[in-house]
């Protein structure tokens, strides 16, 4: 529990582990049960047929909901799934109390397919600043971590970026072309260029674990939702990396941005990619 002299930066110190531990258990609890077990009633569309939803994500965010709250007293929680059911609580993100920011399965069609390309994704900020992230892709059992100031890690192991190698193509993971609309597809078309190798993004938590691992080099996205962002910006920062919207300022969780945007290896890089998106907008 948080007490009342506590600050946010000493609740991390005591309690990170906490947290940790209670991202594994919901995973353990209500996802990996139902990974390749899902029964057809298991699974509903939201917005359309690509927008999919199962009772692991629904009760993996009930789950971390009820901890995380009970872990800091006083914060609240900005769920996808709660936000799905309630519109009007995303702007708690925007309030004065400590924020939990949720995505209990991000990549759900992989879930759904049977595909170990999907985690959870976890973030605590505060006055729009992201103050720590979790990432944890249990099928695959890979925890990164990050707290704003002291780096980023996958399993203890400290996470650098680094930089593209020059004179090589950038591999750049964009927006997947079944979740966007015509008008953001026309956003990214500075990408198919000379010099750039996009492709269609998987989970966007693997995504930015992948570019905070030197892996990819960027990612360029077209919406904002912050519970598939909060946790791996902050990743792609602490290991280095840097983010811009389209018109060179950072990106920001509680929204409003210049999209599409950009999470990058590096500050270079994030200024080359963002340059591209705005000429092709």
């Amino acid at each position: 529990m948080i007490e009342d002299n506590e600050t946010i930066e000493e609740f991390l110190a005591q309690h990170s582990a906490d947290v940790e531990e209670a991202v594994r258990k919901a995973a353990a609890a209500e996802i990996m049960p139902r990974f390749r077990q899902l029964a057809e009633h298991e699974i509903d569309q939201k917005s359309g047929p690509h927008d999919l939803v199962t009772d692991a994500d629904r009760l993996a965010e009930q789950f971390l909901t009820g901890a995380l709250s009970t872990l800091l007293p006083g914060s609240v929680v900005v769920g996808e799934e709660a936000v799905h059911a309630d519109p009007a609580s995303y702007e708690a993100i925007r309030g004065d109390a400590p924020v939990w920011i949720i995505d209990p399965v991000d990549g759900t069609r992989q879930f759904v397919n049977g595909d170990t390309g999907f985690c959870t994704l976890v973030a605590l900020a505060r006055h729009g600043v992201l103050l720590a992230s979790w990432t944890y892709a249990a099928a695959r059992d890979q925890l990164a971590t990050a707290v704003r100031g002291q780096g980023a890690y996958l399993d203890g192991v400290r996470l650098r970026s680094g930089a593209p190698e020059p004179g090589r193509d950038l591999e750049i993971a964009t927006s997947h072309p079944d979740y966007t609309t015509e008008e953001q597809k026309r956003g990214l078309l500075g990408l198919w260029t000379d010099g750039i190798a996009p492709r269609s993004c998987g989970s966007a938590g693997l995504e930015y674990l992948a570019v905070a691992r030197g892996e990819l080099d960027a990612t360029a996205f077209s919406w904002e939702a912050a519970w598939d962002h909060a946790a791996g910006i902050l990743l792609v920062e602490e290991a280095g990396g840097a983010h811009l919207t389209r018109t060179g300022e950072p990106f920001r969780i509680t929204g409003g941005n210049a999209l599409p945007f950009t999470a990058a290896r590096d500050a270079a890089t994030a200024r080359r990619v963002a340059g591209l998106l705005a000429g092709g907008v």
